[in-house]
């Protein structure tokens, strides 16, 4: 008789943390990251009254016969399914959509958490404005002036600093594309055997020298006269200026003293070579002139000497007609796509990508990288131990994490301007709580009617 009021004691304390972990996974249905909780039940050791018999010749086999003791938590789960997204706009907010966690440090110790509300601190930090933690991940750094994140070294804060500066860089390329017209006509002049152009085709670039400031390269392509495809360019940086800028072009590293070049196209249109002042040609690959200046206001060098600046002059790669100067019966379209010098800018805001790659944006006009998030995976998630705050920490069972890129070993990928929401079904936690009442009441029934044989029984002397 004892037994079954034991029994229904279990089922009452057992389904009372059954209860406890419903309300927690209820209060928790807005906590963002939150991953609900799930108990199990098992039964209890049980009471052999008789033990069980193998058939024989006379008679067949008998059960054990066995009363069981009651009801114990066999677990308490943690369901790390994927929760809902939610927009929020705000740029430093972080979802993560499919496997991993956020890597957060204090101290020594590491967190990890679902939860991606960061924010950054007075130092540029990338944090948890709620309770501090620093997101991990990699800087940026520039080798042989590239910058590149290596993901193969240990995890770092990351750090943004806005309002930082960008030095200005000056311009090393310009590249020049589309067409000089096959049609421009070459006339005789009017006196002599000379030959005079009927048209000049001129573009213009902005191009940067050390200091940032800006110069005006211009580019006059005129029909080489008694040619059908040659041109002639000249080229000049700040033409008008009151002091001359003295450029000059070279191919072959000879100190020639001329600013035109002259470059030839083959019958089919495309390019064939270019040849400078005195004589030296490319004709093979891209064809780059090394184009240099006088620096304006800048610093003589010792001797007088002033300060030159050179950069390339890309026209193109033999052959070609993608990104290179052709020579077709269109009208004139020629002009410099691109060129990649810039002036100083400031930091002025940045953005995060898929892969967790933060890009800074520049007042200057670029976009560079500053660093990337890491993200952590488990062989065992659900043996994480809830430290508070939404984080986790790793136990005996989770296993040692693994640290990487986004999109690595089976880990996710980052949605910006988004926040996970808890994964907390209510209809699935109201119907849990439903069924986890009744078994309280069936247990405390058990308990009532065992208190009532009792009493008949204590009755009985009477």
């Amino acid at each position: 008789m004892m037994r079954s009021l034991y029994s229904g004691v279990s089922g009452l304390q057992n389904h009372q943390i059954r209860m406890d972990v419903i309300g927690n996974n209820i209060s928790n249905v807005n906590t963002i990251g939150f991953k609900k909780g799930r108990v199990n039940f098992q039964d209890m050791l049980s009471q052999t009254m008789q033990g069980a018999a193998r058939p024989t010749e006379e008679v067949g086999g008998v059960n054990p016969k066995q009363i069981g003791l009651g009801m114990t938590v066999a677990s308490i789960d943690t369901i790390h399914t994927q929760g809902s997204l939610q927009t929020t706009g705000v740029m430093t907010d972080l979802a993560i959509q499919g496997n991993g966690f956020f890597v957060l440090q204090s101290g020594n110790k590491q967190f990890y958490t679902r939860a991606g509300a960061f924010g950054l601190d007075e130092n540029g930090t990338l944090v948890n404005p709620a309770n501090g933690l620093r997101v991990r991940g990699w800087m940026a750094e520039t080798v042989e002036g590239e910058t590149i994140i290596n993901t193969a070294t240990d995890v770092t804060d990351l750090i943004i600093p806005v309002g930082s500066k960008d030095p200005a860089t000056a311009t090393s390329e310009v590249w020049l594309a589309c067409n000089l017209d096959k049609r421009t006509e070459v006339i005789p002049a009017e006196a002599g055997p000379a030959e005079v152009l009927k048209g000049t085709w001129s573009m213009d670039k902005w191009v940067y020298d050390s200091f940032g400031n800006v110069h005006k390269m211009r580019i006059d392509f005129t029909r080489v006269p008694g040619t059908t495809n040659q041109w002639q360019g000249t080229v000049t940086v700040n033409p008008g200026a009151e002091t001359p800028t003295n450029t000059i072009v070279d191919i072959g590293g000879v100190n020639a003293a001329a600013n035109t070049f002259i470059v030839e196209f083959d019958n089919l249109g495309t390019l064939l070579s270019a040849t400078d002042e005195v004589g030296d040609i490319i004709n093979e690959g891209e064809l780059q002139l090394a184009i240099s200046f006088d620096v304006p206001e800048a610093t003589a060098l010792p001797g007088g000497v002033p300060l030159r600046q050179t950069f390339n002059l890309n026209l193109g790669t033999v052959g070609s007609t993608v990104d290179t100067i052709t020579q077709y019966a269109e009208k004139n379209s020629t002009k410099a796509f691109k060129q990649n010098g810039y002036p100083m800018g400031y930091l002025e805001t940045y953005k995060i990508d898929q892969s967790g790659i933060i890009t800074g944006v520049y007042s200057n006009g670029t976009n560079r990288m500053l660093g990337q998030i890491a993200l952590a995976s488990f062989t065992n998630p659900g043996g994480l131990e809830k430290a508070g705050e939404t984080t986790y920490v790793i136990s005996n069972n989770s296993g040692e994490p693994n640290v990487s890129e986004a999109g690595v070993a089976g880990k996710g990928k980052f949605l910006a301007g988004s926040l996970e929401m808890s994964n907390v079904d209510l209809a699935e936690q109201f119907t849990d709580m439903i069924v986890t009442q009744r078994g309280f009441q069936a247990n405390s029934k058990t308990i009532q009617t065992s208190d009532q044989m009792l009493q008949e029984l204590m009755t009985l002397k009477r």
